[in-house]
């Protein structure tokens, strides 16, 4: 006899030092407002599946910044986020030949988009990863993000 459904999905998880994690990737209007999100296992790069999210959307009417870190400051972000009217607001390595100058002071409000990763992670469902399946986990980070926005419109 089966004691539960037997879950059969997609589970974006991989072995990393930390051991078997997942990684979420967000794009955000501001430090209020995810707009796009998908997970990825640990183990897989921080790039290839921001460009996607990057791509997603398609291109602004109205040039805007878009900050990054340094997983994300190569070539191969920064050509695809020039073309969709994004300025990229983001330390270049400091091993590149050619640096490019950044909004230091811009970039200091990076914070902000750090601070909306650490909200949903407050739920000990989604820091835990209770749910291994990527339909569910995402439900409830989906879930975990309208409570928050909700929190912040009736503060004072």
């Amino acid at each position: 006899m089966e004691w539960g459904l037997k879950k059969t999905g997609h589970q974006s998880i991989g072995k990393s030092r930390g051991g078997w994690t997942t990684k979420l990737h967000l794009v955000a209007a501001s430090a209020e407002c995810p707009l796009i999100w998908c997970l990825s296992p640990g183990n897989a790069g921080d790039a290839p599946q921001g460009r996607k999210l990057l791509e997603a959307p398609g291109p602004t009417s109205v040039p805007c910044s878009l900050f990054m870190d340094r997983a994300y400051e190569g070539n191969e972000t920064q050509r695809p986020s020039l073309r969709l009217s994004h300025e990229p607001v983001g330390p270049p390595n400091p091993l590149r030949r050619n640096p490019w100058n950044y909004d230091k002071e811009l970039y200091k409000r990076c914070n902000e988009v750090e601070r909306l990763f650490r909200r949903p992670k407050s739920y000990r469902r989604i820091a835990t990863y209770y749910d291994k399946m990527d339909v569910l986990f995402l439900g409830f980070i989906m879930f975990a993000l309208i409570v928050e926005s909700l929190k912040c419109v009736n503060t004072p």
